[in-house]
């Protein structure tokens, strides 16, 4: 029997609020979700369902601006649907809330490469305690800015003119790329752009715990032909070989004997809370690469890559930002773009043609 629960006309002071759709096998589930959200004055439930079809069909005719969706349901799962829901509702934000996709998981990278914003672990039907309901409320306002203390409203936000050096740039030696909410996603589309290997090393900080990061590299694996592998400390960096950071460590580099640069990884939390960090990583590919580094950053949520982007810049690299367009949370690349930092503001599958471009000193 399939369950899709028509939700009552809304009043102009709700029209404001986040409209959100509701994907679920449990009615329970269904239930309590809604009045946790409906408690609140940012939510809006405008439908609910049981069923993956049914959720396409009512996309086919109406707008949402967030999508909660379980993985297993009825039919067809939630994870087979995702791409077909992000078409029908592509301005819409999807937080996977499933007890079958648990943080770290295979199905939960999965998940996320094929652009699901953020996954939250979903407590059983008979046990949602008093942490589910506010961990809830957080993670899905954060998706929409509602606790981006350190951004400004997207509205307000003034972005800064490129910066060019003024002599060209230099050749580059090292890549580094860094991203939180959303990020998984964006990088495929971002690895999608490069055509040809650019012969430097290229180092990854993607906002994630240590359970994610065995997945994240076969996953990211898969989205390009150059080698991945999670960085190891003491390793000497190797050009076209894409190092990830550990979840539990910093992915920091430095040069070592005969001038050849080694990973080296520092479990020390940044001041912001970070790890791994991306400022600590910009701020030793500065040290290591000088004029030769340059630095990608994608969507996230805080400032993370700010400080670092400062130490590239004023070794004489450069940096570029995803665009507010592309980005599920344009907190970490707007933090960029508004300090005045970047050479560049683009969608992620802009951004290798242009580093290649750049790096050949055509731009």
């Amino acid at each position: 029997m399939t369950a899709t629960s028509p939700i009552p006309a809304i009043s102009n002071r709700q029209a404001q609020a986040i409209r959100t759709l509701i994907v679920d096998d449990s009615v329970v589930v269904r239930t309590v979700i809604e009045r946790i959200l409906n408690e609140h004055p940012a939510f809006l439930v405008a439908q609910k369902t049981n069923m993956a079809e049914h959720a396409l069909r009512y996309l086919a005719e109406n707008s949402v601006d967030l999508i909660l969706l379980d993985i297993e349901l009825p039919g067809q799962s939630g994870l087979a649907a995702l791409p077909a829901i992000l078409r029908a509702s592509p301005q819409a934000k999807v937080l996977i809330l499933s007890g079958n996709c648990e943080e770290g998981s295979a199905e939960a990278i999965e998940a996320l490469a094929l652009g699901a914003s953020d996954i939250l672990s979903k407590p059983g039907s008979g046990s949602f305690g008093e942490s589910f309901p506010p961990a809830l409320i957080e993670r899905v306002s954060r998706l929409f800015g509602r606790h981006e203390p350190l951004s400004a409203p997207a509205a307000t936000r003034l972005v800064a003119p490129p910066v060019a050096p003024a002599h060209g740039p230099a050749p580059l030696g090292c890549l580094g790329i860094g991203a939180s909410t959303g990020g998984i996603h964006a990088l495929g589309q971002l690895f999608a752009g490069l055509c040809a290997p650019l012969a430097v090393p290229i180092l990854v900080t993607q906002h994630l715990p240590l359970s994610f990061t065995g997945y994240f590299a076969q996953q990211l694996g898969r989205m390009t032909r150059l080698r991945v592998k999670v960085a190891e400390n003491g390793e000497m960096l190797a050009p076209d070989v894409i190092y990830i950071a550990p979840g539990d460590a910093n992915l920091l580099c430095r040069r070592g004997l005969h001038g050849r640069v080694i990973v080296s990884l520092d479990p020390q939390r940044t001041s912001t809370g970070n790890l791994p960090g991306v400022d600590p990583m910009f701020a030793s590919m500065a040290q290591a690469y000088g004029p030769g580094a340059a630095g990608i950053v994608l969507t996230g949520m805080g400032r993370d890559g700010t400080q670092g982007a400062h130490a590239i810049v004023a070794a004489g690299g450069w940096i570029v930002a995803q665009d507010e367009a592309s980005s599920v949370v344009w907190g970490m690349p707007g933090s960029i773009a508004e300090a005045g930092l970047s050479c560049g503001v683009m969608a992620p599958g802009a951004i290798m043609p242009f580093i290649a471009q750049r790096a050949r000193g055509l731009i």
